[in-house]
C-alpha cells in the first residue's frame, strides 16, 4: 500500500508543480515543467522497493508477461504468476508496481520436538508406483528447498516429499512448499520403532522374508528396528510403530480383576474338569518386534492379545487331558517347566518369547474337593504308616543300642576281670615276695636271737637265758603272775646269786609298771 501512496504523493506534488508554471517567468516554466517529471518519475522509481524484515520472506508476484506453461504453478523463467525466487530480508528496488507485488509472510519455525512434512505444489511427476518423491540426501537438502533449484537443476517432483523439515528457521516459497508439522519420532528406552516404509525400491523376491519382512531401504516392512533415540522421519512415508520390550504378565485367575484373564478350565484323563490359576511371563525381543508387526499390527490389538490367550490356554488343556486329576495337582512343577516349554514353542512362530509360566491354584472345593479329601485322607494314612514305620526303626535302633551297650558292658567287665585277674596275680607274687621276704627275715631275725641267745647262755646259764625270755615275754604282753616266787636254783648242784638277784629285780620292775597301768 505505500508503494501507491509514494506515487500518489509524487503526483500530488508534480501537480502542484505544474499549477505553478502560469505564474513563473517564461524562462522559468520548462524547469518547473520538467521538475515534475523528475518528481513524477522519482515517485515512481521509490514506489519500486520493497521491504523484507528478518523474519519474513518476501514472495513475488509477476503480473505481465506471459504466461505459464499448462500444469505449471511457479514461474522460473519470468512468465507472469508466482516467481520461483523469494526476496530474503532487506531492502529490494525495480520492483515496479502494477509490474509486481510481494507479499512479505512469515519464514515457517520447527520446534525441536517437531519435524516438517513438505508438499511441493509445482515440479515433475511422480514416478509410477510412487506416493511420496524420493529422499534427498542430507547434503542436498538445503538446494532442495530452494525453489529455483528444484524446479531446474533439480528436477524436483511434484507432491509429497520423503524429505522432511528438521528443527530450525526454514525461509521457504510458500506457493511451493507447504509443510505441515508433526511430532518427531521419539523412541523411549525398553522400545523399538518398527517401520513401515512406503518409499524405496521394491524388494527382490531375495530380499522379502517368509514373514513379509524387508531390509531398510526398500519398500516394506523393514526387519531392523529403530533403537533408543529421535528421529526425523516422514512419518506418512514412514510408518512407525512404537513396541514395547519390556517384560510383562498376563494371569488368568479366579474371580479375575481389571487387566487379568479368568482361569483356565481343564480337563484331566479320568473325567475331572478344575480351574487353574496361571501366570505368563513374556517379553518381545527388539529382533522379534517386526514380526509382532507383521503379524498383527501392534502388539496392543485385539488379534494379538487372542492369539496369545488362545495358546495359554491351548497348551494348558493339552497338558492336562495326558494325565489324572491327582496326578496333575501333585506334579505342578512339572506341569510349569512342561507348559512353559510348549508354550515357547508354540508362540515362537509369531515373534513372543515366553520367560516364565506359574501355576498358582489348581482345582477347588466344588471340583476337587472330594478327590483332594480322598487325597488328604491318603496322605494321612501314608503319614501314619511312615510314623509307625520310624517309631519301630526307633525301637529297633534302641534295642541295637541296648545290645551294644550290654555287649560294650560285658566286655568292660570282661576287661575288668582280665585285669583284676592280672592285678591277682601280681598281688599274689607281690605276697609271695613278701612272706619269702618275711621268711628270711624272720630265718635271720632268729638266726640273731639264737646266736645272741647263745652268747648269753654262755655268759648266765641255758636256765637262767631261758627264763630271762620268758620273763620278757610275760613283760611284752603284760602277763600277771600271783603268787609271786622267787626261783632259784643250781645248775649241775650250784646256785647263781646274780641271778637270782637280777630276777628279783625284773619281777618288781614287772610289778611296778602293771601297777602304774591300772592305776591310769
Amino acid at each position: 500500500m505505500w508503494t501507491i501512496a509514494v506515487i500518489l504523493l509524487g503526483f500530488v506534488i508534480a501537480i502542484g508543480i505544474l499549477t505553478t508554471i502560469p505564474k513563473l517567468a517564461r524562462p522559468l516554466r520548462p524547469v518547473a515543467a520538467g521538475g515534475a517529471v523528475v518528481v513524477v518519475l522519482l515517485a515512481f522509481f521509490m514506489a519500486s522497493f520493497r521491504y523484507v524484515g528478518e523474519n519474513q520472506v518476501g514472495i513475488i508476484i509477476k503480473n505481465v508477461g506471459n504466461s505459464l506453461p499448462a500444469g505449471q504453478i511457479i514461474a522460473t523463467d519470468g512468465e507472469k504468476g508466482p516467481q520461483a525466487r523469494v526476496l530474503p530480508p532487506g531492502w529490494h528496488p525495480w520492483l515496479w508496481p502494477v509490474i509486481y507485488d510481494v507479499q512479505v509472510e512469515s519464514i515457517i519455525e520447527v520446534d525441536q520436538d517437531e519435524v516438517g512434512i513438505i508438499t511441493t505444489t509445482d515440479g515433475q511427476p511422480l514416478p509410477d508406483s510412487q506416493v511420496y518423491a524420493p529422499e534427498w540426501s542430507d547434503e542436498h537438502v538445503k538446494r532442495m528447498l530452494d525453489a529455483e533449484y528444484f524446479l531446474t537443476q533439480g528436477s524436483g517432483f511434484k507432491g509429497p516429499q520423503t524429505t522432511v523439515l528438521t528443527p530450525g528457521k526454514h525461509r521457504l516459497n510458500t506457493r511451493l512448499y507447504r509443510v505441515e508439522k508433526h511430532p518427531v519420532t521419539n523412541i523411549a528406552k525398553a522400545e523399538v520403532g518398527v517401520v513401515k516404509s512406503n518409499v524405496g525400491r521394491a524388494p527382490t523376491r531375495e530380499q522379502r522374508s517368509g514373514e513379509g519382512l524387508v531390509p531398510r531401504g526398500t519398500r516394506g516392512i523393514w526387519n531392523d528396528p529403530l533403537g533408543e533415540g529421535k528421529y526425523y522421519l516422514n512419518p506418512k512415508a514412514y510408518e512407525v510403530t512404537v513396541v514395547s520390550t519390556r517384560e510383562r504378565t498376563i494371569q488368568y485367575t479366579k474371580g479375575s480383576a481389571e487387566g487379568e484373564e479368568r482361569e483356565i478350565n481343564v480337563r484331566s484323563s479320568d473325567g475331572f474338569t478344575f480351574p487353574v490359576d496361571v501366570r505368563v511371563e513374556y517379553e518381545i525381543r527388539p529382533e522379534h518386534a517386526p514380526l509382532i508387526v507383521a503379524n498383527f499390527q501392534d502388539a496392543e490389538s485385539i488379534s494379538f492379545k487372542n492369539r496369545l490367550h488362545s495358546s495359554v490356554r491351548s497348551v494348558f488343556r493339552n497338558n492336562a487331558e495326558s494325565l489324572k486329576a491327582l496326578d496333575y495337582v501333585n506334579s505342578r512343577s512339572q506341569q510349569e517347566s512342561q507348559s512353559k516349554d510348549r508354550l515357547v514353542h508354540e508362540v515362537s512362530s509369531f515373534g513372543l518369547s515366553i520367560n516364565g509360566v506359574r501355576i498358582g491354584d489348581v482345582g477347588d472345593e466344588q471340583s476337587l474337593g472330594t478327590l483332594l479329601k480322598t487325597q488328604t485322607d491318603r496322605e494321612l494314612a501314608i503319614q501314619q504308616q511312615i510314623t509307625f514305620q520310624e517309631q519301630q526303626r526307633a525301637a529297633e535302633q534302641k534295642k541295637a543300642l541296648t545290645r551294644t551297650e550290654q555287649e560294650a558292658e560285658e566286655e568292660r567287665r570282661l576287661a575288668t576281670a582280665q585285669y583284676e585277674v592280672q592285678i591277682a596275680g601280681e598281688q599274689k607274687q607281690q605276697r609271695i615276695i613278701g612272706a619269702e621276704a618275711q621268711a628270711e627275715s624272720i630265718r635271720i631275725e632268729a638266726e640273731a636271737q639264737a646266736e645272741a641267745f647263745r652268747v648269753i647262755a654262755q655268759q648266765i646259764g641255758a636256765g637262767n637265758a631261758a627264763l630271762m625270755e620268758m620273763l620278757k615275754v610275760i613283760g611284752e604282753r603284760g602277763i600277771e603272775i600271783t603268787p609271786r616266787v622267787m626261783v632259784t636254783g643250781e645248775r649241775n648242784g650250784q646256785s647263781s646269786t646274780e641271778t637270782t638277784a637280777l630276777i628279783g629285780t625284773m619281777l618288781d620292775s614287772m610289778v611296778s609298771r602293771e601297777q602304774a597301768a591300772a592305776q591310769n
